[in-house]
């Protein structure tokens, strides 16, 4: 009796700091409540961005919590390394409801399921990024792929659509079996879910074997969910068929939630504590060799698209590459690079995916063909498009060559995997060919008589002020980056029972 008394007052005590996800969930059935009532329903898109807005702040506010704390029964935690991604979740979140209220692609009958799929995967997202329990680690990450199998084919009759839903169901079913094989060994040696029991037992048992086999298969897990080589194949497919909203969701939300709980679980896991590997195995050289592999394959099959989304989707593949290079190397150093990078990736990606909504909307143009002279017809958009585009390249002035730089910066500082360094300055220099084929597109006509005879098209309000939101990031970044990189350095306390 006494011990089921101490558990409810655990979980009371949890949760006053689970209040951004319970926010989360009431707007889930918030959108329930209204869509099944008629001269409701209006209300929904508002519902769900008061709803994101209010998580947003609740959020903010747990950023006083300087070590962390432990939740229902040590399944979760919140500490500031959590709260970095939750708001990383919101702020793409937050710009893709946005957008998707003027979206061609997303019909009316169907926003309703639409919001709420979206607040699911952002609560699923939410426990990816604060998991620290086997059970919690699957349970989030398939609270973040079914609905997302749902996202990828929510315009029924579109074929493409269907057919992206498809191939990810497969391919994330195949990988989720994998990694569940894999997180059943790691329970069998420990007898416990708990990743930090599992990492003294992994220990104390010595057998380095086990760890490699375990590790091999959790990997290919992780590697699914944020499109690492080998296990990218999904990835273009389910870029092209997706509306282009949810394939912009995609690009930024399920990757960074995938990132998060990469590095939480083997930082916890399989190191030793001092930022040394477990045991021996050196699992810093598997991502090594995957990180450049990633940036390589993503970069050459990029020449080939002529699909812009599917253009967009290899050179997230790619990006995903030079982001797992902070992660081949142990240090506090090298995660502060990662973060950055992928806080600076959040902006000029969503920026450039607001804009492949706009001509969607405007031209149906999905071919980089299709955006021929759009410099013309709409001239802030474009110029705004092309800073993203830079930025995505890493070139100055803009923060995806701050971003770059820090990440190469820490493979010379502790002199290890050099060649991975020389491999990624050869992709960005790759990468510059695809990228400046859209802004050829945008720009380079072949006559002057072709240029007038273009109509100019015309942005939302909202949409526009959304893209030069996000847009000027990558500018503001690479002139004055220091308070952030100085919150993502109070962002790294992961909480830990030692």
């Amino acid at each position: 009796m006494v011990d089921i008394l101490a558990t409810d007052n655990n979980n009371l005590k949890s949760l006053l700091s689970f209040i951004p996800e319970l926010i989360i969930m009431e707007g889930m059935l918030s959108i329930i409540l209204l869509e099944i009532i008629p001269n409701q329903r209006k209300y929904i898109y508002s519902s769900t961005l008061g709803v994101i807005i209010l998580s947003f702040i609740a959020v903010l506010f747990s950023l006083n919590s300087s070590q962390g704390s432990q939740l229902f029964m040590n399944l979760i935690v919140v500490d500031p390394f959590s709260t970095f991604f939750k708001i990383i979740f919101l702020i793409s979140t937050l710009v893709i409801i946005m957008v998707s209220k003027s979206s061609v692609e997303i019909k009316d009958d169907i926003k309703a399921e639409y919001y709420f799929l979206l607040l699911v995967i952002v609560l699923g997202m939410f426990l990816m990024s604060s998991s620290i329990n086997l059970l919690m680690v699957y349970l989030a990450i398939e609270l973040v792929s079914i609905p997302s199998y749902i996202l990828a084919g929510i315009s029924k009759n579109n074929k493409s659509s269907n057919e992206a839903s498809l191939k990810y169901v497969i391919f994330g079913s195949f990988a989720s079996g994998l990694m569940l094989f894999g997180l059943s060994w790691l329970y069998g040696i420990a007898g416990s879910t708990n990743i930090f029991e599992i990492q003294r037992a992994l220990v104390e048992s010595g057998n380095s074997l086990m760890v490699f086999m375990a590790l091999l298969f959790i990997l290919v897990g992780f590697g699914y969910k944020i499109s690492m080589v080998p296990f990218h194949y999904w990835t273009p497919d389910v870029y092209e068929g997706a509306a282009t909203p949810v394939t912009a969701f995609f690009s930024i939300g399920p990757k960074a939630a995938g990132l998060a709980m990469l590095i939480r679980f083997f930082y916890s896991v399989f190191t030793d504590g001092a930022n040394n590997v477990l045991l021996g195995v050196d699992w810093t050289l598997i991502i090594a060799v995957l990180s450049a592999l990633t940036m390589t394959i993503g970069n050459l099959l990029a020449l080939y698209q002529n699909n812009v989304k599917r253009l967009l989707a290899y050179s997230s593949i790619s990006h995903i590459g030079f982001i797992l290079i902070g992660f081949c190397i142990l240090s506090t150093q090298a995660l502060e690079a990662m973060l950055f990078y992928i806080f600076t990736y959040l902006f000029m990606n969503l920026g450039a995916f607001v804009v492949a909504i706009f001509v969607k909307n405007k031209i149906n143009g999905e071919d980089v063909d299709s955006w021929k002279g759009m410099g013309f017809r709409n001239p802030l958009i474009s110029a705004f498009m092309v800073i993203c585009l830079v930025s995505l390249a890493g070139l100055p002035p803009t923060s995806g060559f701050v971003a770059k730089f820090y990440v190469l910066a820490e493979l010379f500082r502790l002199e290890s995997y050099r060649w991975l360094a020389v491999v990624a300055i050869i992709n960005s220099v790759i990468s510059l060919y695809y990228y400046f084929r859209i802004v050829k597109s945008m720009y380079f006509l072949s006559s002057d008589e072709e240029q007038k005879s273009l109509e100019k098209v015309e942005s939302s309000q909202i949409n526009k002020w959304i893209i030069i939101t996000l847009s000027v990031q990558p500018l503001i970044f690479y002139i004055y980056w220091s308070p952030l990189l100085d919150f993502i350095k109070n962002s790294l306390i992961m909480w830990s029972p030692y």
